[in-house]
């Protein structure tokens, strides 16, 4: 938030504006994790990917590999290694969808500038629904686990806080390498802002 805060004045109006927002309701955003103090979530840490997103898998003509199990590259080997909750991962796969529908926008030179804001609600509308299906079938397919919260609430608000975490480790990526592409996670941590308000009214 402070990295946000100091280079607000040199990003693109529209940015600004989104940026303002998220620093205006940041305490929102810390309140969000208060009940990993308060309640015990039963389930286990395993070893997990660390950096799991689109680019991580290969599609052979049959079946998905996944690559890349080095996890993420800022962290220290030995942090990479500790046993995690695997809703990281899924936050990561979440995450990612958001970015492949709004990365084409950005980039575009085809897209006229009256046509943007239509077109980001299009690529929204497909990152929720491209997530509901992963979400879904990874429900299924680990229902019996042990590394998954058998409690749906513990659930929405363990990979609320892991989506939380992972928007803003890209909008410091971003920050700090890519300003064109702030809008990206800026976008991502408003929308989670949204749905937690709509949760406490």
């Amino acid at each position: 938030m402070a990295l946000l805060a100091r280079t607000l004045p040199s990003l693109d109006d529209e940015v600004k504006n989104l940026g303002q927002q998220i620093l205006d309701h940041g305490d929102v955003l810390t309140t969000c994790h208060d009940f990993l103090l308060r309640d015990l979530i039963n389930a286990r840490k395993i070893r997990i990917h660390g950096d799991y997103h689109l680019g991580q898998l290969l599609f052979t003509g049959k079946d998905f590999v996944i690559l890349d199990f080095e996890g993420e590259p800022a962290r220290p080997i030995g942090e990479r290694r500790l046993k995690r909750s695997a809703l990281i991962d899924i936050a990561g796969m979440l995450r990612s969808f958001h970015y492949a529908a709004h990365h084409r926008l950005l980039e575009s030179r085809t897209v006229r500038p009256a046509d943007q804001i239509g077109l980001e609600a299009f690529a929204d509308l497909w990152s929720v629904r491209a997530g509901q299906v992963f979400l879904s079938a990874y429900r299924e397919k680990a229902a019996d686990a042990v590394f998954i919260p058998k409690d749906d609430s513990d659930f929405r608000l363990l990979l609320r806080s892991f989506l939380i975490l992972k928007a803003m480790y890209e909008l410091r990526y971003e920050l700090n390498n890519r300003p064109k592409w702030v809008a990206i996670p800026l976008r991502g941590i408003s929308k989670l802002l949204d749905e937690v308000a709509s949760k406490t009214t």
